[in-house]
């Protein structure tokens, strides 16, 4: 199956759209990798929540706090969920996290990103999503999901 990569970099707090819809929505896409790094790497500490949602997010402060620093495994929208932790101050070693689901989507989708340190660090990303031929059911099906939660 063909390959289709994404990179780019996203500010803390930030929110952004990948367009992969199409009129039909005949093609279907996985995701197959994703990694982060730091846009300043050694220079500044920082612990950023990076994350994939199927469904647009609306903003991202909720009675105070930062909802996309907040993960939740059973959020049904998320896709994909990154963290990514450096400190300067001591010259510790970079953690990277990064957890992917395996379910086929037909719409856009959502990246966000915030610095949990309360820094304002941004992240670069690289994500491959592999494309996939849908038939009509499973067009349907992948369709109907996208539309259930929106809801």
């Amino acid at each position: 199956m063909p390959i289709k990569s994404f990179r780019g970099q996203i500010g803390s707090s930030g929110l952004d759209t990948i367009s992969l819809h199409t009129n039909t929505g005949s093609t279907g896409y996985r995701i197959k990798k994703l990694e982060l790094f730091p846009a300043s790497p050694g220079n500044t500490s920082y612990e950023i929540v990076f994350k994939v949602f199927k469904v647009p997010q609306a903003a991202n402060i909720y009675g105070g706090t930062n909802l996309f620093g907040i993960v939740d495994f059973e959020d049904q929208t998320l896709l994909a969920a990154g963290y990514l932790e450096g400190n300067n101050a001591n010259n510790a070693t970079d953690k990277v996290n990064v957890v992917f689901d395996n379910e086929i989507f037909n719409q856009d989708i959502t990246i966000t990103s915030v610095d949990n340190d309360g820094d304002t660090e941004a992240v670069n990303y690289y994500m491959e999503l592999e494309q996939i031929k849908l038939d009509l059911n499973e067009n349907t099906v992948a369709t109907l999901k996208d539309i259930r939660n929106q809801a």
